[in-house]
């Protein structure tokens, strides 16, 4: 781990200082400085009460994935995380019928499928759980892969009971499943993404060690700006770009139901600097006591990235 904190030190300094990340993952090669491109997006997460039926009339869903796609449409959403959880039938994968049907729609209304992603635990201590979750997996990247979907997203797991103190021997049955999952999404055209979701993955060390680990093309990172458990989270996600492939652009880097909202500018900054190329999906989340209109929500945050970034790329 020593080591992984020093490459973290070093790409922190090249990023900040020269806005030339020290590595792209990604390709796995180092390559000179790009410009950066970001384009938004939406984490049908946003909708997830509505999609599932919670603290909906009766518990019955009142929105379907093909209805989030027109709405979509109704407000220039460039593009759009189709979440496995809302398709048919989950956990199973959906009926090629209707994989095709929801393609067609986003494609003829001009929405990308920026990717898809299932619920999983690596880190669970039976070797059996974690198995069936890999096939999981396995099934969910074809779904993606007919999707048009690049990147399938993972998590890691919570922290089992009695290995606290365990951390690399749990991560390396993470790291062993991950390392399956991306060598058939090599064959399948998709890559696997690693959610730091506050679980066994709440810094920029764990993650980078994971990553790194895992060592293949097809795996990066989902970067989660709610979720990295540090004191200043803007240094560990400017230290974790490089080996990002996809976002999750939370209101708040604090995390769930803090005032204290994401400081857009300074994170546009990064990505200006960081010469990230890609989607950066938006996720707004409902908070216990709070009212929860996710067309209002996200709309309105979607402004104030979009307004963020024109004044930083300009």
């Amino acid at each position: 781990m020593k080591k992984v904190k020093q490459r973290i030190l070093l790409a922190v300094v090249i990023v900040l200082i020269t806005g030339c990340p020290a590595l792209s993952f990604a390709q796995n090669t180092p390559a000179a400085k790009p410009e950066a491109n970001i384009k938004l997006a939406l984490n049908a997460f946003s909708f997830n009460d509505m999609l599932t039926g919670t603290r909906q009339p009766d518990n019955k869903p009142t929105l379907t994935l093909l209805q989030l796609i027109d709405w979509c449409a109704t407000q220039n959403i460039p593009a759009i995380d189709v979440t496995g959880y809302y398709f048919p039938g989950y956990p199973d994968p959906p009926s090629d019928e209707y994989i095709f049907e929801l393609k067609r729609k986003a494609f003829k209304l001009g929405i990308d499928i920026s990717g898809t992603g299932i619920r999983n635990n690596f880190a669970s201590p039976d070797p059996a759980a974690r198995a069936a979750d890999v096939e999981r997996a396995k099934k969910w990247i074809i779904v993606a892969e007919k999707l048009g979907a690049p990147v399938l997203r993972l998590f890691a797991g919570e922290i089992p009971k009695g290995y606290e103190n365990k951390w690399e021997e749990v991560a390396g049955w993470m790291i062993a499943c991950y390392k399956e999952c991306a060598a058939f999404g090599a064959q399948h055209g998709v890559i696997i993404g690693i959610q730091n979701h506050g679980d066994m993955l709440k810094t920029a060390e764990q993650c980078i060690y994971v990553v790194t680990a895992v060592n293949s093309p097809w795996a990066g990172l989902i970067l989660d700006t709610g979720n990295f458990k540090v004191p200043d989270p803007y240094t560990d996600i400017a230290a974790v770009i490089p080996y990002t492939v996809n976002w999750q652009v939370k209101e708040s880097v604090v995390g769930l139901g803090s005032p204290i909202r994401t400081d857009l500018p300074r994170l546009m900054k990064i990505l200006k600097n960081s010469g990230y190329r890609g989607y950066i999906p938006v996720e707004t989340l409902y908070v216990k006591d709070h009212p929860y209109d996710p067309y209002a929500l996200v709309t309105a945050f979607l402004k104030e990235i979009q307004t963020a970034k024109d004044a930083e790329f300009k």
